[in-house]
């Protein structure tokens, strides 16, 4: 495989439903199975450890004071990722030890805005094994808001991997196009959008991206199904009754700077999806249309990023 090329892959999984530990173990097994093809990225779906609040839509999650929402949400928390308690420390390590860049979303319980409130983020592990990037979703989406917080632009930052310039951004801040351009000014020509999982959110957006940005655009999407919820979750009888037969359908694609389809969206297959992307694709494509190259003009139109990280409380000794 030439510098020029690179392989990358999306984990289309199911995960092990609000159980962090056992989700990390398919991370693993999946980092190691990707390797093993000569995958150099992969990629995994939106809240992917320990999983998407498939719950609150259909439990009535907008009702206040709730019994039901606050033990789903109290469960949630406690399976949350806490990067600082080393919680993916064995993820750093398999990806290290077979060299290969990791983006993997996860629900993070971050100690620095006090430890009991979440975030849809979008973590970076280079293929050293450090954690160069997490992202934190700028702003969940509808009934997202009843558990997730909204984010900051501290991680809206781009990273080498080969050839390419790599972003990633979370379901839906993929349709902001602000968000999209900030990647777009720190020369990302290789993007990846995680989503929970559905088609309908994949098949369009995948190829506007690649041909606003004329990059290669990675979409990778989860799977759930109402049998893979764990019977030890809180209100296991009641989400058998109210849950859809099939709540995570997939939708992994992965399209090319004009847009074509290297893999068109794949639907109810738990696999790894795979391609190989060449750089020069994507300057052959920027030849006509540079977004924020030839095609830019700084003295109409400008963007200003803030990537300071949010701090509700800031002390000073």
């Amino acid at each position: 495989m030439t510098s020029d090329c690179l392989r990358i892959a999306g984990a289309q999984m199911a995960p092990i439903w609000l159980d962090r530990a056992g989700t990390l173990v398919k991370v693993i097994a999946a980092i190691h199975a990707a390797a093993d093809d000569g995958v150099q990225l992969l990629a995994f779906p939106e809240a992917f450890v320990p999983g998407y609040p498939w719950w609150i839509e259909w439990t009535d999650g907008a009702r206040f004071d709730s019994s039901v929402q606050k033990a789903l949400h109290a469960h949630y928390l406690d399976q949350a990722v806490q990067i600082e308690a080393g919680h993916l420390l064995d993820v750093c390590a398999a990806a290290k030890a077979r060299a290969i860049t990791v983006v993997l979303g996860i629900i993070e319980r971050p100690l620095d805005r006090g430890g009991h409130s979440v975030y849809a983020s979008v973590v970076t592990i280079d293929s050293g094994g450090a954690l160069v990037t997490v992202h934190r979703k700028l702003m969940p989406t509808y009934e997202e808001r009843l558990t997730w917080s909204p984010g900051d632009g501290h991680g809206l930052r781009t990273h080498r991997v080969g050839a390419f310039t790599l972003g990633a951004l979370n379901c839906w801040e993929n349709w902001m196009p602000l968000a999209r351009a900030s990647l777009y000014g720190q020369g990302e020509d290789l993007h990846v959008a995680v989503w929970p999982g559905s088609v309908r959110n994949t098949e369009e957006i995948t190829r506007f991206m690649a041909r606003e940005g004329r990059s290669y655009v990675m979409s990778v999407s989860g799977l759930l199904r109402r049998d893979q919820v764990p019977e030890q979750t809180p209100h296991f009888d009641l989400l058998q009754r109210v849950l859809p037969e099939v709540m995570g359908e997939g939708g992994t694609c992965i399209a090319g700077p004009d847009a074509t389809w290297l893999v068109a969206p794949v639907a109810h297959e738990e696999r790894i999806i795979a391609a190989d992307v060449h750089h020069v694709r994507v300057r052959e494509e920027r030849q006509n249309f540079d977004a924020m190259g030839h095609y830019a003009r700084p003295d109409v139109l400008q963007l200003e990023v803030n990537r300071e990280r949010q701090r509700a409380v800031r002390i000073r000794d």
